[in-house]
């Protein structure tokens, strides 16, 4: 296929198929009803959620520095605030896009090489995941018995046949991609190898200790930022702690699968709320009231920074 279709598909799909979940969360609850919500929410925690949610990019506005100081650069604390948030902003447009907007915005106020900050951006990608898979674990502790019950309560309800169509399209799986797509496959070893190298680079950080640090407060406002925001609803007053785990992880994913996770997350909250008995209404306006307040929260510091990356500059560099 060509390479400029494929560019426009992962353009495309993913709009459309946030576009097509927005239409479908909206037929099962209408806007009028999440204003209900939202309206006998308390306000408090969701001021306390964005808060929390702007502390963790702050903090990874100052990480940035200590993969880019062993390159032997010190960039602005502000360019990189800057950069961060136009990245999230940017974010909403093309899907993972951000990452390379922030690494020319570096590279271009810093003078820093290109490929040098997307680099680093890299490196942090790898820590990030690192956290979110140590929370995958958390939430797989915590909740072990009831995953290992749905998992045998789904086995048990497939017929012999559906096992076997299983087994017959993961071994085709593997065959195509080691006959028919090599190339595939050795990026994905690739991939894995990059992780490896990755932590390895971490390790021996001079500074390794703050940028641990540094990555531990982020996850941990992100969790607490879901958290607190669960509590603006009284319909979530008993809730336990693993649907919070459960609901925050699938959210995550959810980000990543369209333009800054529009339609799928309150889908990806309904699913996971469900899996613990909870209501679909109060699950699906919580994650549009969850959505929205962090994504007003983006529009306006990413809008901000935009528009200050220029002006601060240009005075940056008359004082200079």
């Amino acid at each position: 296929m060509n390479q400029k279709v494929i560019n426009y598909i992962k353009i495309i799909l993913p709009i459309l198929i946030g576009l097509s979940l927005v239409v479908y969360s909206f037929s099962k609850i209408s806007i009028n009803q999440i204003l209900f919500y939202l309206e006998k929410s308390n306000y408090y925690w969701i001021i306390l959620g964005i808060f929390f949610g702007s502390l963790s990019h702050i903090s990874r506005s100052y990480r940035w520095n200590y993969l880019l100081n062993p390159l032997g650069y010190n960039i602005s604390f502000l360019n990189s605030f800057f950069a961060v948030f136009s990245a999230y902003l940017i974010n909403f447009t093309i899907p993972r896009a951000g990452d390379v907007a922030r690494a020319t915005i570096i590279s271009k106020y810093e003078n820093i090489p290109f490929d040098k900050t997307l680099g680093t951006i890299i490196a942090e990608r790898i820590a990030d995941l690192i956290c979110a898979f140590v929370i995958i674990c958390v939430a797989i502790i915590l909740k072990k018995d009831f995953i290992l019950n749905l998992i045998s309560e789904k086995l048990n309800s497939m017929s012999v046949t559906t096992l076997v169509l299983i087994l017959i399209s993961a071994l085709s799986f593997f065959f195509i991609l080691k006959y028919i797509f090599p190339l595939f496959l050795s990026k994905i070893n690739n991939f894995f190898k990059g992780i490896s190298q990755g932590v390895l680079t971490i390790t021996k950080m001079e500074n390794r200790w703050g940028f641990v640090f540094h990555t531990i407060f982020i996850w941990t406002m992100y969790v607490l930022m879901f958290y607190v925001t669960t509590l603006s609803m009284e319909e979530f007053n008993d809730i336990s702690f693993a649907p919070i785990l459960i609901g925050f992880i699938l959210g995550m994913f959810s980000i990543g699968a369209t333009n800054g996770g529009i339609g799928t997350y309150p889908e990806a909250i309904v699913l996971a709320f469900s899996l613990f008995s909870i209501s679909e209404d109060p699950s699906r306006a919580f994650g549009w009231i969850m959505w929205s307040s962090q994504t007003l929260m983006i529009i306006i510091f990413g809008g901000i920074s935009l528009l200050l990356l220029p002006i601060y500059n240009k005075h940056r560099n008359k004082t200079k």
